[in-house]
């Protein structure tokens, strides 16, 4: 049988499925569960630690006991999801999620919380791969897969700023819990929904024994590397442990690029990270997250702590990014992607983002909010949010452009670590740049701030709005060198126009099309 033929079978079972689209509805609710947890817990969190006794120094856990299982177990996840089945993977972690969750809701103390976050991580990490390939695997017609994407890009970038709406809401008129237990709702629908119509490709599995050592060495080399960023954020950069946990991950992420390149059946075969296109699209989607969280971090704080907004309020002004999220993924990345390189859609979607970040450099303390709103927050939020969802689609949609049906998993999970490990690289590098900005402002101003009453009041709250802008002129930078990337590095066609061998094998051309997933080996 011929590789055209080969791959001709799954796509031809994915356009016969009748509920590939109610399919959709599933997938989307789940991974908009997983995006909302990232930013959910965040609003609720002083509440939580008031009514839980958890210290000022252990409550970067409840966010950082999330990040670490999620991060770190992605990779094994993802392969998972590939050799025991993605329906199978989706469910389960759905499953687990809710339970984690329940927990959550129901802590009475910190270490059940930290317990209940860890789970929450864990089974995230199956969820999340399992998510995205059962989309891949399951619409591989050109047009169909734009929509489909279009939808799920829209969740992806913008799920975000609708925890931070719902989680206020949540907090301010219910109780921090009900920021948990919102998930099992989601969660038993959702598993409901795909035991009931999902219906994944025959001969799609990766039936390859695991790779056990590859396990172990990627899952300590990403939890010492989100970690490591993690604890840079309060420790400092130059702090022994901070500096021994970047060694730890280089170390322990070099051996395992060691024995991927030796073993039989690798967790994550190089083929997957090292074609030109998906290699562009980790590092860029990854840099743009970095950019991405600095604009919820200091657009938050501002609004909140200068400001002086509710929760609630915080929430409802990023409505415009979510507007142009959803705009910009279905409207416009998805009407373009079957027409046009996808280079076109990402690299100016990054540098439109970074037209709206560049706004949100004039921020100033004495600016009211309703004249905020026409001059800076609106027209940045819209251009924020259109540049992103246009650049996430075909992102999204390329993470498995000519992968083996069989690693379209571990290969989805890459596009989810690449997002979180953006996460904490951006969380820590940005809070210490704006944290540096706003100390060497009040250094130099020492003598007002010292004065006290409303003059002094202002000196500090000038500081922290020197410190915002200063992190988000870095952010604007990140944008940059995201569209950089992926003007230079994804040189594949538009679909029907042909282009470079996907998986580094000899495909046929019409095998490496946009972005049908195909045998490439």
């Amino acid at each position: 049988m011929s590789k055209t033929a080969a791959s001709a079978s799954p796509a031809a079972a994915a356009a016969a499925d009748p509920s590939r689209w109610k399919a959709l509805v599933f997938i989307a609710l789940a991974q908009l569960m997983v995006v909302l947890d990232a930013t959910i817990v965040n609003i609720a969190l002083p509440s939580a630690q008031t009514d839980l006794g958890i210290s000022d120094g252990n409550r970067q856990w409840v966010i950082t006991a999330y990040a670490l299982a999620f991060g770190g177990l992605l990779l094994f996840g993802g392969r998972i999801a590939d050799k025991w089945g993605r329906k199978n993977a989706f469910i389960t972690g759905l499953a687990g999620f809710a339970l984690a969750s329940a927990l959550g809701g129901a802590a009475n103390g910190e270490a059940m919380m930290l317990g209940a976050r860890a789970l929450q991580g864990a089974f995230g990490a199956l969820l999340a791969p399992a998510a995205l390939s059962l989309l891949a695997v399951t619409f591989t017609d050109a047009k169909e897969r734009a929509k489909a994407f279009g939808i799920y890009g829209a969740i992806a970038g913008g799920g975000g700023a609708v925890g931070l709406i719902l989680g206020g809401f949540l907090t301010e008129y219910l109780n921090w819990r009900w920021t948990f237990f919102v998930n099992i709702p989601f969660a038993v629908v959702a598993a409901a929904g795909a035991w009931m119509v999902i219906r994944e490709p025959a001969g799609s599995r990766n039936s390859a024994r695991l790779d056990i050592p590859g396990v172990v060495l990627s899952t300590l080399g990403l939890v010492s590397l989100v970690y490591g960023f993690t604890r840079a954020e309060s420790a400092g950069w130059t702090d022994g442990i901070t500096l021994g946990l970047f060694v730890a991950s280089v170390v322990l992420l070099a051996a395992f690029v060691g024995v991927e390149g030796r073993v039989k059946s690798p967790l994550l075969p190089l083929r997957v990270l090292l074609e030109r296109n998906r290699g562009g699209v980790y590092l860029s989607l990854g840099l743009a997250v970095i950019a991405m969280f600095g604009l919820f971090l200091f657009l938050t704080y501002y609004l909140q702590v200068v400001k002086g907004f509710s929760p609630v309020k915080t929430g409802f002004a990023f409505l415009p990014m979510i507007a142009g999220m959803i705009t910009g993924s279905t409207q416009i990345g998805a009407r373009l992607m079957t027409r046009v390189a996808p280079r076109l859609l990402m690299g100016p979607g990054f540098l439109v983002a970074a037209a709206g970040m560049l706004l949100l450099t004039q921020l100033e303390v004495g600016s009211s909010y309703p004249a905020l709103i026409p001059a800076l927050i609106l027209p940045a939020q819209l251009l924020l949010g259109l540049g992103m969802g246009t650049a996430f689609m075909p992102a999204m949609s390329l993470a498995t452009y000519g992968v083996n049906p069989a690693d379209a998993g571990v290969a989805s999970a890459m596009v989810n670590t690449s997002q979180q490990v953006g996460g904490a690289i951006g969380t820590a590098l940005l809070n210490t740049i704006a944290a540096s900005a706003t100390t060497a402002y009040l250094t130099d101003h020492a003598a007002q701030a010292a004065a006290g009453g409303a003059a002094g009041r202002l000196v500090q709250a000038q500081a922290m709005v020197e410190g915002y802008s200063s992190a988000i002129w870095w952010a604007v930078g990140i944008l940059a060198v995201s569209a950089a990337i992926a003007f230079t590095l994804i040189n594949t066609g538009r679909p029907g126009q042909g282009g470079p061998v996907a998986g580094g094998s000899g495909a046929a051309a019409e095998d490496a099309e946009l972005p049908v997933p195909v045998i490439a080996h």
